[in-house]
């Protein structure tokens, strides 16, 4: 066996779990995100996506977002949910970034905005510091069964 299909559509990664949710909301607080002494993003619109099992994530749109800051890295991850995520390094702090490029049209409000790691860099909600709670970390996985890049970008 080398993929898992359900009817005639392949599916990548994983089956999917049908007790696994994702609801995306608008928020009007205020997000800073901050390396050392630098501010990365500052927004009062940042969408927050909450998932079964995690800690709510924190998206930012590009244009409150120091792009110049943010060092694409080759590291690519799939999620099942959401689609192929690409990465982004912030100075010499490693994966502190990522984003959902073109995500899967059922998460398509997080397509293009960026998400930061609260454990890597400082991310404050309204004055607040974020932080991970023990088994709230997601543990990336790469492509496996020999799936492309292509197989898992969403079809058009």
């Amino acid at each position: 066996m080398d993929a898992f299909y359900e009817e005639d559509e392949r599916i990548v990664g994983h089956a999917a779990d049908s007790y696994h949710r994702i609801d995306i909301r608008q928020a009007s607080r205020r997000l800073v995100v901050r390396h050392h002494d630098r501010i990365i993003a500052d927004t009062k619109r940042p969408v927050v996506l909450y998932e079964s099992g995690f800690a709510p994530r924190w998206y930012v749109e590009c244009a409150d977002v120091m792009e110049s800051e943010l060092i694409p890295v080759e590291h690519q991850t799939f999620c099942t949910y959401k689609g192929l995520c690409s990465y982004f390094n912030i100075g010499g702090a490693r994966l502190a970034a990522w984003s959902y490029r073109d995500a899967y049209p059922q998460v398509g409000r997080i397509s293009g905005l960026v998400s930061f790691e609260p454990d890597i860099v400082s991310v404050q909600l309204d004055g607040t510091q974020l932080r991970l709670e023990p088994g709230q970390t997601v543990i990336p996985h790469g492509p496996d069964r020999e799936l492309t890049v292509d197989e898992a970008l969403p079809r058009g």
